[in-house]
């Protein structure tokens, strides 16, 4: 006789599969059998080691301690002018040349472990098809470039917000996209997945806003293959949410792929946000950098960074840094970059720093007639300003800096 020692279930996770089971519906088998390993394995905790600084299990459902203002008016507006707004999980009519958006009715395969310090499955990608999230396929044609950004708003139901999208662009194609994440329902639970494929010579600027409310949680996971000659670059902004988790995975598979990706972390009391970034250079002749920088009001902060080099990738050049300012005893930060290097002939790095406002720096704005409050916000936002700018895109820059000072005025 066999004896099954079924682990009890934590009050948050019983509550995260309720959540998961309103609604379901005869014929959502996909769906069900997520639930099923849901409630068989649970969430993740410290001891599986792709969440060790997040621990899902009793981090989820939290509530941020600051208080934040109501959701902007704005929200109906894109956050670059111009902008072409899909809302994905719904029928989309578009009239833009060379760009196709359709329902495909598929789920995340969560099955193929993306991260290989998480558990036999994907626990982002679980959680999404637990909540119902349905494929959209976005595609950019051969040869076009999409003079508008393209904004892509996630699915609102009763839980939270949801979406699975498979993004593909065509050779000698660029674009630019947008994803939106506002804040929504009082303590939420959102899963957004995007599986973004780069055609050979084509080029992509993504950019994550995300700015959910006090008591939301969001997961969210960007998965990107470059081809060959192919660019990537990304953007992601994280200020709000009560506790996020935004991995970013990818795969430099064609000769010449170039990888960019920058982003800022604002961080306030009682929150909790976590980036985990995977850089894996498969083939020879393939760069990537990355950088982020942290501002810290309170709550903890999580970095972790691998750049993953495969055999036979030589002549790979992957840097990596995480730059942090801490403004309060009340705040912390961990960082994890991480180098797995497999070929002999190449040139990586990484590097992690922490640092309080220079207290010279400071002295010298006070001497000059700027009061305390003002002074600091003009030293912090230098200190984000520095990859904000490296966009060069104007109305990206000025639409992210307005994102940011929002923040500082809040915040003094």
């Amino acid at each position: 006789m066999s004896v099954v020692s079924l682990r009890r279930m934590t009050p948050a996770e019983e509550a995260v599969i309720e959540k998961a089971e309103a609604g379901l519906s005869d014929g959502e088998e996909a769906r069900r059998n997520a639930i099923a390993v849901l409630r068989r394995e649970g969430l993740p905790h410290r001891r599986i080691e792709a969440w060790h600084y997040t621990d899902l299990r009793s981090l989820v459902g939290r509530q941020a301690d600051a208080a934040r203002p109501a959701p902007r008016d704005d929200i109906l507006s894109p956050l670059v002018p111009g902008s072409v707004v899909v809302e994905l999980g719904s029928p989309v009519s578009l009239s833009v040349p060379g760009l196709s958006v359709a329902p495909n009715g598929g789920t995340p395969e969560w099955r193929h472990v993306v991260n290989h310090l998480d558990r036999e499955f994907d626990t982002v990608r679980l959680l999404a098809t637990a909540f119902g999230a349905v494929r959209t396929d976005i595609a950019v044609a051969e040869g076009i470039h999409l003079e508008h950004a393209v904004e892509l708003r996630a699915e609102t139901i009763a839980s939270g917000e949801r979406a699975f999208t498979e993004c593909t662009l065509g050779a000698g194609s660029s674009a630019t996209f947008v994803e939106r994440l506002a804040a929504g329902q009082d303590r939420a639970l959102s899963t957004v997945v995007t599986n973004l494929t780069i055609g050979e010579d084509a080029e992509v600027l993504w950019i994550i806003d995300q700015e959910r409310g006090a008591s939301e949680t969001h997961l969210g996971q960007l998965n990107v293959s470059v081809g060959k000659n192919a660019k990537f670059r990304l953007f992601v902004l994280n200020a709000g949410g009560a506790l996020v988790r935004q991995e970013v995975h990818t795969l430099a598979v064609g000769e010449g792929a170039e990888i960019i990706m920058r982003g800022v972390n604002l961080l306030e009391d009682g929150q909790h946000i976590d980036v985990t970034t995977t850089l894996n250079h498969k083939v020879e002749n393939t760069t990537a950098t990355e950088v982020f920088r942290n501002v810290i009001l309170g709550g903890h902060g999580v970095f972790q960074g691998m750049i993953r080099v495969s055999k036979g990738a030589q002549k790979t050049d992957a840097r990596m840094a995480c730059n942090t300012l801490i403004l309060s005893d009340d705040g912390d930060f961990s960082a994890k970059p991480e180098l797995e290097i497999f070929a002999d002939d190449v040139q990586c790095g990484h590097g992690a720093t922490v640092a309080e406002i220079d207290r010279n720096h400071l002295f010298y704005l006070m001497a000059r007639g700027i009061p305390a409050a003002p002074a600091r916000a003009l030293l912090v936002r230098a200190f984000i300003d520095e990859v904000v700018e490296e966009l060069e895109d104007e109305a990206v820059v000025e639409a992210l800096e307005a994102r940011i000072d929002s923040w500082l005025e809040r915040e003094r």
